[in-house]
């Protein structure tokens, strides 16, 4: 094998997926898409948002199966066993069906649910598939996450994973629990570590009130609010207006910014326009595939500081 092809989050555009593996030189073949001598590692996130859930598995857990592929697991295939998962302590389910919360976990979760349905024999197989996709990969000279890479976070969760790395049932319910350890470390290695806006609220992109924002934990030089806090431009407030400029005072929290020399390459942030790695160690190869944009990968093929020019798309 001569390096990996990281494809970002599929979101149900299988459509995109079979373009995007075929661009990179894979080819349909006794059951699953093959390379000669590649292998594409998925970030995750293969479900919701899209039209085509039930395919965007398929091509992805075939892969896996056949060995041309690898996994993680992402936020949403995360979402997906805690919307199934009961917990007997809250008399509820672990990502709540009812009331205002469950409402949009369902409209989260729509798209998963009208095409595969729920708590039938072919949503158990998928959800149990899920259970045993890895939480991180570290593949020698390349880490592959969904979304932040975090030594002490993936320390404290390499004691609790199942035998494959993946998460098992008390994973879900602790993962799910705000305030225990492992809802800590379920939220910083799957959805990123956020900072907070002193108060500050705005809608993101669903339209749900925010109070904290995603953080850029992989760049040293984001130690201010205003460089830390991941608001896009044409955020609003509460208002309906612009949200206005943060503070440039530095922050005082602590948080220190990834430094080691492994590359890494995640999913999740809803990159747009050009295809540009963070930093040296660090990537995103998700540019919104599931709202219109690409299908993104990066090729790696051994190099210890991440090029712009190995994005690959369709």
């Amino acid at each position: 094998m001569t390096g990996y092809d990281v494809i970002g989050d599929v979101h149900g555009r299988a459509d995109k997926l079979v373009g995007l593996l075929r661009r990179l030189g894979y080819r349909e073949r006794d059951g699953a898409w093959r390379h000669a001598d590649r292998q594409a590692v998925f970030v995750g996130d293969l479900i919701d948002r899209g039209p085509q859930q039930r395919d965007s598995v398929r091509i992805a857990r075939s892969m896996v199966d056949a060995g041309t592929a690898q996994i993680v697991l992402g936020n949403h295939e995360f979402n997906a066993l805690a919307y199934a998962t009961w917990s007997d302590e809250r008399s509820d389910f672990c990502r709540p069906r009812v009331g205002a919360r469950g409402e949009k976990h369902h409209r989260q979760h729509k798209a998963f649910i009208r095409e595969i349905g729920l708590d039938n024999p072919e949503s158990v197989d998928v959800l149990d598939w899920f259970r045993t996709i890895p939480l991180w990969l570290d593949l020698g000279g390349l880490r592959v996450v969904h979304a932040c890479w975090n030594n002490n976070q993936i320390e404290h969760l390499a004691a609790l994973v199942s035998s494959t790395g993946g998460v098992t049932k008390q994973i879900i319910i602790d993962g799910t629990d705000p305030g225990h350890p492992t809802y800590d470390a379920i939220e910083t290695i799957l959805k990123g570590p956020e900072v907070s806006l002193d108060g500050r609220i705005y809608l993101d992109k669903g339209g749900d009130e925010r109070q904290h924002a995603r953080r850029r934990w992989w760049d040293p030089d984001a130690t201010t609010l205003r460089s830390a806090a991941m608001i896009p431009s044409d955020t609003k407030g509460i208002d309906g207006q612009t949200f206005p400029p943060l503070s440039d005072d530095p922050l005082s929290d602590g948080f220190r910014s990834y430094a080691d020399v492994v590359p890494v390459i995640v999913g999740h942030y809803w990159e747009t326009g050009e295809r540009r790695v963070y930093g040296t160690k660090v990537a995103c190869v998700d540019y919104s595939a599931g709202k219109g944009g690409p299908l993104v990968a990066y090729r790696w093929d051994g190099e210890p500081n991440l090029l712009n020019d190995h994005f690959v798309s369709f």
